[in-house]
């Protein structure tokens, strides 16, 4: 509704608005019943064509969604709003000049994280990236053996832009839940360690109404996040969007969106939430640990 436009606007990321558009249009096609094949008799569209609109592959025409919202019956709110939708998901985003480095999985994730409103992040044994320094980041990258050196740079820019979502007017909040062994894993060493648990404690209490660490601590004795991989839950202001998951590892890096398998991802990260130190002890823990070094 336009109501509600002035309070969850239109996505500036075009990953999400291209998400928005293709899952209303398939929510509103089972909610009339219509069949693919009376879309492609209609429209003139092939159903391999169809499909691709429906995954988000391809954008219809400005022409072909006018059609279409005849065809589902939208009103004159609701055509402008897919209008909207469509003319955002045709934009170019700043991490599409980096399509040479950065995988389709990780473009998508990027735009995913610069249209929600919260993210919630578990590290077993790093910093997440969204708060580490240029250093630790480059320590992490430049010995890799799946990753070219000439990339590392590129790699880094973007990691940095994307940190510049927890700044501004409108910042994404950011929860993290780390393992106390990320607070004692010497990536890059001594000095880079120690400058990345400084820069860590300095953003957490710069920006206390949108960034909080939470620590399990070695005397936890259970967590259901234990032996995880790094783990992301995306959330969206727009109540049409649901909850996505994103998880990596050595060798795999992949956005779901299954709701049952988002649920427990879910279920799994709140126990450990509340496993982990306060806040404010988390923080301690921080200052505690950088005193070691000492």
């Amino acid at each position: 509704m336009a109501a509600e436009r002035g309070v969850v606007p239109v996505p500036t990321s075009p990953v999400v608005a291209a998400w928005e558009l293709a899952l209303r249009l398939r929510q509103r096609r089972d909610e009339l019943g219509i069949e693919v094949k009376t879309i492609t008799q209609r429209l003139g569209f092939t159903r391999n064509y169809w499909s691709a609109v429906e995954n988000e592959r391809k954008i219809l025409s400005e022409e072909n969604l006018i059609n279409l919202v005849e065809l589902f019956e939208y009103d004159e709110e609701e055509r402008q709003e897919l209008l909207e939708l469509r003319a955002a998901a045709k934009g170019r985003a700043w991490w599409m000049s980096y399509s040479g480095v950065l995988s389709s999985e990780l473009q998508r994730l990027i735009g995913l994280e610069a249209g929600a409103r919260r993210v919630r992040y578990y590290e077993s044994v790093l910093i997440p990236g969204l708060l580490q320094t240029v250093d630790y980041a480059k320590a992490l990258m430049i010995p890799s053996v799946t990753e070219p050196r000439v990339e590392v740079d590129h790699r880094v820019e973007v990691r940095l832009l994307r940190q510049q979502y927890l700044t501004g007017d409108n910042p994404l909040h950011m929860t993290a839940i780390i393992s106390e062994a990320a607070l004692r894993q010497e990536i890059g060493g001594p000095e880079v360690y120690r400058a990345q648990l400084e820069h860590l404690a300095q953003t957490i209490e710069s920006h206390p109404d949108n960034i909080e660490v939470r620590v399990v601590p070695f005397t936890a004795t259970w967590c259901g996040l234990f032996g995880a991989a790094t783990t992301h839950l995306i959330d969206f202001a727009n109540p049409r969007l649901p909850t996505v998951a994103w998880q990596e590892s050595v060798t795999t890096r992949a956005i779901i969106d299954d709701p049952d398998l988002v649920r427990d991802i879910a279920a799994t990260y709140n126990d450990a939430l509340g496993r982990a130190l306060s806040k404010s002890n988390s923080l301690e823990l921080i200052h505690r640990r950088i005193k070691e070094l000492d």
